[in-house]
């Protein structure tokens, strides 16, 4: 069973205990994320993400704790990964498939002890791989730009909480289900999710609107508005991919 998604055994780094560890040198393609129709978004990541996928919220308008990218309409399907593991050119590759194969745990839940983790699948044998740290136990250049890209992150996450608990508190989210149809085959739905209110949020006392535009908050929700389009764009890659089964 997967954890966090696309890690199949985090495991916490100790400068001491991994001190010889070595890994991979990159990642040779996407397939760890092949089986993912959605992905946690940033709300830093939201300009370059809306142009090529639908910005959607995991969860009920109650609960919603995260944006996320649809990446495809079918459970366990990602359409931007080919056959060869390879992301769709020309497309943006969200962070949280970025960072792999490190990622930060909070095993407190707090957020107050905050461990970084390492994908023990991405381990080497031998000599072969890339040391995480040199001889005197300092970080080498390629663990201290994983660290530096997991702090960035982690902010960005801080963030998008933040705007998370101004859309709850402004009740401006509402279940959305999208319908598939294909070629005159029996449709299917994809829910789960929610989405902004468009109506709810032209009628927001100007207060409120105020409230949301000093935060940077009304910016980002036009563009996941806008970003809903890329529905679409799913649905004919979708088309495109492989025909039906003839039955």
């Amino acid at each position: 069973m997967k954890q966090l998604l696309i890690y199949d055994q985090p495991m916490v780094l100790n400068r001491t205990q991994h001190r010889l560890l070595r890994i991979r040198p990159a990642l040779p393609d996407f397939r760890f994320a092949a089986a993912l129709n959605s992905v946690p978004l940033t709300v830093a990541e939201f300009a370059d993400a809306a142009r090529d996928y639908p910005i959607v919220f995991a969860g009920t308008p109650e609960s919603a704790s995260m944006p996320v990218a649809l990446l495809g309409l079918s459970q366990a399907d990602n359409l931007f990964v080919d056959a060869d593991g390879q992301w769709a050119a020309d497309t943006y590759i969200p962070a949280f498939l970025r960072r792999y194969p490190f990622v930060v745990a909070d095993p407190g839940g707090s957020g107050e002890q905050l461990n970084v983790c390492i994908d023990q699948s991405f381990v080497c044998e031998g000599d072969d791989g890339v040391p995480l740290f040199d001889e005197q136990g300092a970080d080498t250049p390629m663990l201290a730009r994983a660290l530096g890209f997991l702090a960035d992150y982690q902010r960005a996450v801080e963030r998008s909480q933040d705007v998370m608990q101004q859309l709850r508190e402004s009740t401006l989210l509402i279940p959305k289900t999208i319908q598939v149809e294909r070629n005159g085959q029996p449709g299917r739905s994809v829910q789960g999710f929610c989405v902004v209110d468009e109506a709810r949020l032209q009628k927001l006392p100007s207060k409120a609107l105020q409230k949301l535009s000093r935060s940077g908050a009304l910016g980002l929700l036009y563009v996941h508005l806008m970003s809903l389009n890329n529905v679409r764009r799913l649905s004919a890659r979708m088309d495109a991919r492989a025909p039906l089964p003839l039955h």
